[in-house]
């Protein structure tokens, strides 16, 4: 598929076919997926927690209990539940744990230019931190932009997605103890193909966008 068909065939699965199961080898690019994605300043403030056994997301459906309970067959049902966890917080060890891994993936050629990138590195969470005050909803956004481009790649390899904001995140936080490793859970995406009778699918129900004349300004 081009890009064009990419867009236009995905779509926000309600239902999967839990009898199809994503391949190794895809899941293999699955991971890669969310290890590539860019983030400000390459900080990668991100923690994956994947589910494929059923154990596994039955621990995740943890978090769809009580007022989410409507999108627990969205986790039972997938054949990977990707759970997007966020920092609570970054400091200085964590900036140079950033560096000395760009360093040693030879990215700077000498000291000066991966000092000049750490400077760069300080300048800018010092900036969310102090002036801003919003360095973990920035963390935060970063994350975020890693689900835009998971949603998009998996697309890519035929792959439908279900990305959740509706689950309990304490609930999962807590099943995985996430805080105490400081980490906090996002969004929960689902991963897996579309069951023939979801309404949702592309073919039954047409996308809707916003027209370019409201979307778009040409200077």
């Amino acid at each position: 598929m081009n890009l064009k068909e990419i867009l236009n065939w995905r779509y926000t699965t309600k239902e999967f076919d839990p009898t199809k199961i994503i391949s190794e080898a895809d899941m293999a690019d699955v991971k890669n997926l969310l290890r590539m994605s860019p983030s400000s300043v390459n900080l990668q403030p991100w923690h994956f927690i994947v589910a494929e056994t059923k154990e596994g997301k039955a621990r995740m459906a943890k978090g769809t209990q009580g007022f989410f309970h409507f999108n627990e067959p969205k986790v039972t049902k997938a054949s990977a539940v990707v759970l997007f966890c966020s920092k609570i917080d970054a400091g200085d060890d964590y900036y140079q744990h950033i560096a000395d891994t760009e360093d040693k993936n030879g990215r700077f050629p000498n000291e000066d230019i991966k000092n000049g990138f750490l400077g760069a590195v300080k300048a800018f969470a010092g900036i969310h931190k102090y002036d801003l005050k919003d360095q973990q909803h920035w963390m935060e956004k970063q994350v975020y932009l890693n689900i835009g481009s998971f949603l998009l790649g998996v697309a890519s390899l035929g792959i439908d997605a279900t990305p959740m904001e509706g689950i309990d995140v304490k609930a999962l936080d807590e099943e995985f103890g996430l805080r105490e490793k400081g980490y906090t859970a996002l969004v929960a995406v689902s991963i897996g193909y579309r069951a023939d009778s979801d309404f949702n699918s592309t073919d039954k129900t047409p996308k809707s966008r916003l027209p370019e004349s409201e979307l778009f300004t040409e200077i």
